[in-house]
């Protein structure tokens, strides 16, 4: 009996759970470049690199570890354009009695995987994506008669749940949370160890090519592309991190900079949320340096409260509150993107530099997301769906359920506080404190009013 095993473009995990379920002697495992994927927004060049090449890299794993691979290219010219077509087409050719597949992360697609069974014509079998650490039914069950859903609590809530940096049932170090020294800012001369970059081999470079020849009007520019797109690349960063960054991350995290791109960031959203890596393995990392003091106390539960607490949080609330959440707008913010979020000619030196450096990269710190790119939308009133489809089309790491809740609950305060106990709204005097890029800036900081006051002091 074969079964098809369909595997999504961020399901890229030898343990994914329809994996598990299906002998290797019985399935066909089916991936496919689509373009119905490719272009439900103008994705960032080196988004699309990353995706297609780390699914090609992933099927050659799977294929070395005898798997029988079904790859189905993107410039194949039989090429049929949507998943559930490919899916129905691969079902028929190989005979499949049934198909096994994981959840996927996003509700358009999860529509789209109910749909197969009518459209293949055999039955499929749907499973949870166990690789994150909370399932959507438990956030909702803990969820449930809160009369607001707050991410500190939750963080704890997971923390005793998991032993995570716990002593018994108390914290180590007598705190949750260590956010309040957290937030230094670069001090001069300080220079951050750069981000590990993983030069294209040959098969990163034909689908460089492919995607410059399909996709040339869209966002962003391909030179700088350095990403992970294997495990083995994926798991020298996590440790490149750990022994050269991670130390420093927790007093720097909140900085911003007009040189350095990275700072002691991990640069590992975008491979955990490939499935690269798994969030637990990541933490544990992270726990290990602490217990060989390696790295202190702060940074290590900095890093860890990103992943077990905000990154698990986002999910469940994405789920929680369905479909619609990306139209929330409790303010009832109306004006359009203004168009130097794709040029970067804003003159605002804090706000261009965030932009040339996505462009650039396809990445963007937290506090340049949050502090710069989203704390001018708020305060200027930019309409939040806008706004969101933005960050989804310009980041790598991007995927609707981590980033909507990210923009209109965090950034934007569109669901109402929901999501956050305030506004993220700041002045000029926030990014001059936190960074250097007020000296670079055509725009005063100290002005409030008048043509050279800073945008963020008039607009706050």
């Amino acid at each position: 009996m074969t079964v098809l095993v369909p595997v999504l473009g961020d399901q890229l995990s030898h343990g994914l759970a329809s994996l598990r379920a299906v002998p290797r002697s019985e399935a066909v495992v089916l991936m496919a470049e689509v373009m119905e994927e490719a272009t439900y927004v103008p994705h960032h060049r080196q988004k699309l690199v990353l995706v297609f090449s780390a699914m090609r890299h992933f099927a050659r794993e799977l294929a070395a570890a005898g798997w029988r691979v079904d790859y189905r290219r993107l410039d194949d010219p039989s090429n049929l354009g949507s998943l559930s077509a490919e899916v129905a087409a691969a079902a028929r050719r190989h005979g499949a009695a049934r198909i096994v597949a994981t959840l996927a992360g996003e509700h358009r697609v999860i529509a789209a995987q109910r749909g197969w069974q009518a459209a293949a014509r055999v039955p499929v079998e749907l499973l949870d994506d166990d690789r994150f650490l909370v399932c959507p039914d438990a956030f909702a069950h803990w969820a449930r008669g809160r009369k607001r859903l707050r991410m500190e609590e939750f963080y704890r809530w997971q923390r005793t749940a998991t032993g995570i940096l716990m002593d018994g049932d108390q914290p180590i170090g007598g705190r949750w949370n260590f956010d309040a020294d957290n937030r230094k800012p670069l001090p001069p001369g300080l220079e951050p160890p750069p981000a590990p970059a993983f030069g294209p081999d040959a098969l990163t470079q034909e689908v460089m090519a492919m995607v410059e020849a399909r996709f040339p009007r869209n966002f962003g520019r391909t030179e700088r592309f350095h990403w992970p797109v294997t495990r083995a690349q994926a798991l020298t960063a996590l440790d490149r991190f750990v022994t050269e960054r991670l130390a420093r991350f927790g007093d720097f995290q909140d900085a911003l900079s007009h040189v350095h791109d990275t700072l002691f960031h991990s640069v590992l959203s975008a491979a955990i949320n490939l499935g690269l890596l798994g969030p637990r393995e990541v933490i544990d990392a992270a726990v290990r340096a602490f217990h060989a003091r390696a790295a202190p106390l702060n940074a290590v539960e900095g890093f860890v409260r990103q992943i077990l607490g905000w990154r698990e949080y986002v999910r469940g609330i994405y789920f929680l509150e369905g479909p619609d959440y990306v139209r929330r707008n409790a303010f009832a913010a109306r004006r359009p993107l203004p168009r130097f979020y794709w040029t970067g000619d804003s003159g605002m030196a804090c706000l261009d530099r965030a932009v040339a450096q996505t462009r650039e990269l396809a990445y963007a710190h937290h506090i340049q997301r949050l502090m710069v790119l989203g704390n001018f939308a708020l305060v200027a009133g930019i309409d939040p769906f806008e706004v969101h489809e933005w960050f989804l089309v310009v980041y790598a790491d991007a995927y609707e359920w981590v980033e909507a809740p990210n923009v209109i609950g965090m950034s934007l305060h569109a669901d109402g506080g929901l999501l956050g106990s305030k506004p993220y709204a700041a002045s000029g005097a926030y990014l001059h404190r936190m960074g250097d890029h007020c000296r670079h800036c055509r725009y005063d900081v100290a002005a409030r009013s008048g043509p050279r006051a800073c945008p963020f002091n008039l607009l706050y």
